[in-house]
């Protein structure tokens, strides 16, 4: 990852780095393994993620054919 400063512009670009690290989403991952998960309960979060997806989906789905 690199951010490139135009004239000496740091807040913009500490904001654009900042940006970056969300969408990639590296903090999440950072604070997913701080600590050891059991793989049952690792399951059981990603079961838990995919149907909020699906839900997510199906709520914009449903907006489009209105």
């Amino acid at each position: 990852m690199t951010i490139i400063v135009h004239g000496n512009d740091i807040e913009k670009a500490l904001r654009e780095l900042k940006r970056m690290v969300q969408r990639d989403g590296i903090l999440k991952e950072i604070k997913k393994r701080r600590f050891y998960e059991k793989p049952s309960v690792k399951k059981k979060r990603k079961q838990l993620e995919a149907e909020r997806r699906r839900r997510k989906a199906l709520r914009f789905k449903r907006r489009d054919r209105d």
